[in-house]
């Protein structure tokens, strides 16, 4: 306990981390609860978040037909897949793959004629954010299929240890911020408990949408780590882990960040 005191005191100390007395430290709370009242109303305003547009850009991708294939021709109605979203990460059929939705999604832009697509591509991302919205206040709900359950439990082993092992050069791990720490300041984030309810998220200093992939990455070069590749199998390890410790948490995404 005192490696992890004098370590969080160093991120303090080049950081300015402070308790901050008037922000919650409750670990099931999503991370609207951590944003400053300005965020919080450009997030509720339907016309003047940044987020409607790319909500508006998935809609229309939804139904876009390509030769003579679309999402609404395979699916139906984007409605119709409010059970989506909260289904992933999941194991592809012979359990040799954990894929997230943004995986699946880049998959489908292939089968409709674009092959080049990519998980932070900007209509992959509109969908995906398009996809969350209709899934709004369903309860995450990440199981294994039948007949998958040693591969599943094995990647969400991996997982869980993956958030307690310290890692970069600031020598911490997921567990010391998103357990430990929640409701204290880092500059002007202030940590939240880490719950993957929000996303995609359009993150003021991106200043566009981002997926879980690339927060968890941007957490490794926070902490000075190596950075894996984007869709590194350590990344949906780490994602099934994160969502099955938030099951049952309803999704409330896309959202906004500073």
């Amino acid at each position: 306990m005192k490696a992890v005191r004098l370590a969080l005191a160093l991120v303090a100390a080049a950081c300015g981390v402070a308790t901050a007395a008037d922000w919650p430290s409750d670990n099931k709370l999503n991370g609207n609860a951590f944003l400053p009242p300005g965020l919080q109303k450009l997030q509720a305003d339907p016309i003047g978040s940044p987020v409607a547009l790319w909500l508006e850009r998935g809609l229309a991708l939804w139904s876009e037909r390509t030769g003579t294939a679309s999402c609404q021709g395979c699916h139906g109605a984007i409605e119709s897949m409010k059970a989506a979203a909260p289904a992933f990460p999941r194991l592809a059929p012979g359990g040799q793959s954990l894929v997230n939705l943004e995986d699946q999604i880049v998959t489908c832009r292939g089968r409709t004629g674009h092959p080049e697509a990519k998980l932070e591509d900007e209509d992959v991302l509109a969908l995906s954010a398009a996809l969350h919205h209709v899934a709004k206040g369903m309860p995450i709900s990440v199981r294994p299929a039948a007949g998958q359950e040693a591969q599943w439990q094995a990647r969400l082993g991996h997982g869980a240890q993956l958030f307690a092992t310290r890692i970069g050069r600031i020598n911490l791990a997921c567990v010391h911020c998103h357990e430990q720490s929640i409701g204290k300041q880092m500059r002007a984030d202030v940590i939240s408990p880490g719950n993957p309810t929000g996303f995609p998220i359009y993150r003021m200093s991106w200043q566009r949408p981002g997926s879980i992939d690339r927060r968890l990455r941007a957490c490794y070069s926070g902490v000075q780590a190596v950075l894996p590749p984007a869709g590194a199998p350590e990344l949906r390890d780490l994602e099934l882990y994160l969502k099955v410790r938030a099951n049952g948490m309803p999704l409330d995404g896309p959202s906004i960040r500073r």
